[in-house]
């Protein structure tokens, strides 16, 4: 229906986004927003609703990108939005480790009854890094081993010691001299980076660099995304990730599943290792657990979240805000959303008929599109440059479609809310077919 499609009322960025981006450079540190000096990029919102974006100027989006996969249940979505509100309206702050909000305990609950196998003691933090920095710090406290295993094109966060086992320089190389270097990093299951010469398909010989490093003496857990996010869409071949937990098993080293990304449905399961049965010792989870309200969890298995030992007044881990009655009560509305709408299905399907029109448009388009990437509604497209890629995501902002890069820039990511309709789909792949044609 027209209602559910994008309406553009002004040129792309309007006046007010404009006129907001530049007061914006008087008061933020320039590195954070990226203003295209060209006027081409940001908008500023100002509404949302279920898969569709109102600027500042009235200009309504269809949003492929689900704010970074926060927005799984849509944006604003009503049961979300209630749930906060009346929670504001009984206990906005409690003492998360000391005299703790009761919901913390039926959120904590729930994660245990969802997430895979025996998985189920939890430590709560606000953001995706919180949650990496928890798994790393248990992973050491149990192995009594600093070293940490990680992927080429790893995203796992920006604080210290996620940023050790994140592979991207562009984030490293300024705090080099901070980082304590305890991360290793070894190839990933991505095709152009692979050394093997097996005619562009990675297979289980990657498995192969994870065996030959872990017969380090230091190393005790292993980090990995199931699905790579930021580091482009990839998916590794089937087997692959089974493979790591029998290294990490034979080894005796942990394996911690970074689903901030992938997790809560995003994949067509409920996390991404599901796929294969497997069940880490260690998984992070973040982005769509909270409905849009920051909050997430480090989740592990009884006997390793056993090594932090009991409390004895002073947590050694923890913060202000752990385990906020907003946060916990969003997150509940949020997971009830995935499971009586069977959201984690849906992205199955509706994923299966969004790549099986992203094929038929790079079928269209074979001077420009490389590779079709990803499952469920975790979808990529390979393009032949990124410059190309740069230009496409212009080129659909001005149409009204909001996608972002991934990879070294040569992927265009496509996350939508797991509601978004075929429909949209269908006018979302009409849009880049003709921008493909214009460039």
């Amino acid at each position: 229906m027209a209602e559910d499609l994008p309406l553009l009322r002004t040129r792309v960025p309007g006046p007010r986004s404009l006129a907001l981006a530049s007061e914006l450079r008087r008061w933020e540190s320039p590195n954070v927003t990226f203003v295209d000096p060209e006027g081409r990029f940001p908008v500023f919102w100002e509404s949302a609703r279920d898969c569709l974006v109102t600027d500042v100027d009235g200009n309504t989006f269809l949003d492929l990108t689900a704010a970074f996969g926060v927005a799984a249940v849509g944006h604003t979505n009503p049961r979300v939005a209630q749930a906060v509100a009346e929670q504001s309206g009984k206990l906005i702050h409690g003492m998360g480790d000391v005299h703790p909000a009761a919901i913390k305990v039926e959120l904590a609950r729930k994660i245990a009854e969802k997430t895979p196998g025996d998985l189920g003691f939890c430590l709560f933090g606000s953001d995706g890094a919180d949650a990496v920095e928890a798994a790393l710090k248990t992973a050491r406290l149990y192995t009594g081993r600093s070293g940490v295993l990680a992927f080429h094109g790893g995203y796992h966060g920006l604080t210290y010691g996620a940023l050790d086992v994140t592979s991207r320089s562009d984030f490293r190389t300024p705090f080099a001299g901070q980082l304590a270097g305890f991360g290793r990093h070894v190839p990933y299951t991505e095709p152009r980076q692979c050394p093997m010469h097996c005619d562009g398909e990675c297979t289980r010989k990657c498995l192969g660099f994870v065996e030959e490093a872990l017969q380090g003496k230091n190393i005790g857990a292993l980090i990995v995304e199931p699905i790579q996010g930021r580091g482009g869409i990839i998916e590794p071949p089937p087997g692959w990730l089974s493979g790591l937990r029998q290294l990490c098993d034979a080894h005796g080293v942990l394996l911690i599943a970074d689903e901030i990304f992938t997790g809560w449905g995003r994949t067509g399961d409920w996390f991404a290792c599901d796929a294969e049965g497997v069940v880490p010792d260690i998984l992070c989870v973040g982005k769509a657990m909270g409905g849009g309200f920051p909050i997430s969890a480090c989740v592990a298995r009884p006997h390793i979240m056993a090594a932090w030992g009991e409390s004895r007044g002073e947590a050694l881990h923890t913060s202000t805000f752990l385990g906020s009655p907003l946060g916990c009560a969003a997150a509940l509305a949020a997971i009830a959303e995935l499971e009586e709408r069977d959201l984690p299905g849906r992205a199955r399907v509706v994923g299966g008929h969004f790549k099986g029109r992203l094929r038929a448009l790079a079928e269209r388009h074979p001077e420009a599109i490389v590779e079709v990437r990803g499952r469920g509604l975790m979808l990529g497209l390979r393009l032949a440059s990124s410059s190309l890629v740069l230009r496409l995501v212009y080129d659909l902002l001005a149409r009204g479609l909001i996608v972002l890069p991934a990879g070294p820039g040569d992927v265009l990511e496509f996350v939508p809310p797991l509601t978004v309709m075929e429909e949209q789909i269908d006018w979302a792949v009409d849009e880049m077919d003709a921008a493909l044609a214009a460039n």
